[in-house]
């Protein structure tokens, strides 16, 4: 048997070893400037023509890649579609019949509630008997405006009272004296002897900012009942008011629309956010019936605070 010497092989019976080393040298000898030799040459070739497509394929998946990030939002985003004037109507009256809103007046008569009280003034016994139809005890309203018992009425609920007693709104009751008077404002400032517990105090403010047509509600006790709370809006500002009897002259006032009634007398005039603007003074009717006919008075705060010994917004 012949033997052939190793270094008569050639390339193509050489193996992959030798294709291998000849790649390597076509390689050295392209980076050294050289054309690479016989079989060397044709490795290289075959190398350089497995980059070009693995190149051409590898700058495709690149560009695959790039647009499918680029496009993602939009594949991905849900896209919601405007709802309708219907829908909407249906969704809002779906979640009041679920939780109904609570009006703002409502707001309002809960922030004073606490502070509101009826005030009853009772005749002394050696009065001669009253007119008929007349009787011998007036009641009217009145609000708390320090949380000591300081409460202010109207001076006419407890003019010539032997005795006043005022009601808290959890039912308490208690004697009261008479602290103060302001008879050009109709005003009285009485002192509770005695005091609930967790007694609140009116929050007031100033009626500076007061316009006709705000919404206001007038709390007291109309014919004695309530406490009883009444919805409208002011109607004008710096109104007077004389009394059928024609004794008095109240000026500076506050005109309401509010409901209002005897037995209000006293009670706070309040804005929608729950603070106090006016002590309800007056109703004006030209009968004889007394009763309400759309326009009533308050006197302002600021009056009433100075009747008090407060000091003025």
């Amino acid at each position: 048997m012949k033997r052939v010497p190793l270094y008569s092989r050639t390339p193509e019976r050489a193996g992959p070893a030798r294709a291998a080393a000849g790649a390597r040298e076509a390689a050295q000898a392209d980076l050294d400037g050289e054309d690479p030799p016989g079989a060397a040459a044709l490795a290289w070739a075959r190398v350089r023509a497995t980059l070009r497509r693995r190149e051409r394929w590898a700058w495709a998946a690149f560009m695959v890649a790039l647009a499918v990030i680029a496009g993602w939002p939009a594949w991905t985003r849900n896209e919601r579609q405007i709802p309708t004037f219907e829908q909407i109507d249906s969704a809002m009256r779906e979640s009041i019949a679920k939780e109904p809103l609570v009006s703002a007046a409502a707001h309002a008569y809960e922030a004073v509630i606490g502070s509101v009280v009826r005030v009853v003034g009772e005749q002394p016994p050696e009065r001669p008997d009253p007119k008929e139809g007349e009787e011998r005890r007036s009641v009217g309203s009145g609000v708390v405006i320090v949380d000591k018992g300081l409460i202010l009425t109207n001076l006419h609920v407890v003019r010539g009272a032997a005795r006043i007693k005022v009601t808290f709104w959890n039912g308490q009751e208690s004697e009261a004296a008479l602290v103060n008077v302001q008879p050009e404002n109709d005003l009285a400032v009485l002192q509770a002897s005695t005091i609930p517990d967790d007694l609140e105090s009116a929050v007031m403010r100033s009626t500076g900012g007061l316009r006709p047509g705000d919404e206001v509600i007038a709390i007291g006790y109309p014919f004695g009942i309530g406490p009883s709370a009444s919805q409208g809006v002011v109607s004008g500002l710096k109104r007077e008011f004389r009394s059928p009897e024609g004794k008095r002259l109240l000026t500076n006032l506050i005109q309401f629309d509010a409901a209002a009634n005897p037995g209000n007398s006293g009670g706070p005039l309040v804005t929608m956010d729950g603070h106090v603007v006016g002590i309800v003074t007056a109703i004006m009717n030209p009968t004889e019936a007394r009763t309400f006919i759309g326009i009533g008075f308050a006197v302002p705060i600021e009056n009433a605070a100075t009747a008090a010994g407060l000091p003025p917004f």
